[in-house]
């Protein structure tokens, strides 16, 4: 039997990692542009190198399900997932542009819903959405809409900030609770009535990443959506040749997220974030990044949970409450399906 594409393919995991490395980038011939940031690089976008800037760009795909949650809807979710993933490459996000697929027989209502969201979220931060596209599928072809979004955003040339710069003695900052939306998501699905609501944490963070590099010694950053927390540190500890150290009382979990991840036999770790960070900064700027992070609308809740080393290259170790260590590895897949 052939091979073909499951959902875990497309879930930020080993397995997409694989499909990328071995399927999608040796199609094509041409992977960078302008010396910027090309597809090679893995980044969370590409750039462009003009003249004394660099025009960063980012284009990312929605298929999130249910349309609308707590705390959030497709249209959020697709603004604030395309400005964060400009934004933790170090560029000031300006402007969006959005494609959006409606099936045969969606109610007008909704699409206005999902369009005002869509259009809160831009004046957060502020950016303009200054072109886009509409299709409609056949009824039964199509799961009620997608929305595919390109962000673009611009930084001082020499001054994009790679998933690759870590470096041994940096901190490991996270800008807050872990966890929020992937749960909030399978708690909607899945009906559980908890004691403590959870709501998905969608935010455009911009604010957060301009306040991290006023201060400086940012060395690399990424959101950490598909995948979550786990996925992004591994990310940057196999690029950046580095391990990565975190305790694990240090990590932010709300009560609600605790008590649903247990239920469902699922590691918050490994859980979609939408509106959070993750940096790393030189170890003498850290807690002066961590204050300035605070003082923002969507960083309160930031703190340094590890730091860097030399030693164990491309690692990921998590110092356990009890006093033990152990290895936290990239998902597989993300263990909850269309949730972004």
């Amino acid at each position: 039997m052939d091979d073909v594409i499951t959902l875990a393919h497309g879930a930020g995991g080993t397995v997409m990692g694989k499909l990328i490395k071995e399927t999608i980038l040796p199609s094509f011939f041409l992977r960078r542009a302008l010396e910027g940031i090309g597809l090679d690089d893995l980044d969370d976008g590409a750039s462009l190198k003009l003249r004394d800037h660099e025009i960063v760009v980012s284009l990312d795909s929605h298929t999130v399900s249910p349309l609308f949650f707590p705390g959030g809807d497709i249209g959020r979710l697709a603004l604030a997932g395309t400005v964060n993933d400009v934004a933790v490459m170090g560029a000031k996000p300006i402007a969006v542009l959005d494609a959006v697929i409606v099936e045969e027989g969606f109610p007008i209502s909704d699409l206005k819903r999902v369009l005002s969201s869509m259009n809160r979220a831009a004046r957060e931060v502020p950016v303009a959405i200054i072109g886009g596209d509409i299709k409609v599928m056949r009824r039964g072809e199509l799961d009620q809409m997608v929305i595919a979004t390109c962000g673009i955003g611009i930084a001082e040339r020499g001054r994009v900030v790679s998933d690759a710069g870590a470096r041994p003695g940096d901190r490991v900052i996270i800008s807050g609770t872990i966890g929020d939306h992937g749960i909030a998501l399978m708690a909607t699905r899945e009906g559980l009535q908890m004691e403590t609501a959870v709501k998905s944490d969608i935010n455009p963070i911009w604010d957060v990443v301009e306040a991290a590099l006023k201060v400086g010694g940012i060395t690399a950053m990424k959101d950490p959506t598909r995948g979550g927390v786990s996925s992004a540190l591994n990310e940057i500890a196999e690029k950046s040749s580095v391990s990565v150290w975190i305790d694990e009382g240090e990590i932010p979990v709300r009560d609600g997220v605790k008590a649903a991840s247990e239920v469902l036999g699922i590691d918050p770790l490994e859980v979609t974030c939408e509106g959070k960070a993750v940096i790393t900064v030189d170890g003498g700027r850290a807690d002066d990044v961590v204050e300035a992070i605070r003082q923002t609308r969507h960083g309160r809740d930031a703190r340094i949970i590890g730091e860097v080393r030399a030693t164990y290259p491309g690692y990921v170790l998590m110092r356990t409450a009890v006093g033990g260590t152990r290895i936290i590895q990239k998902p597989v897949g993300e263990p909850i399906p269309r949730v972004c």
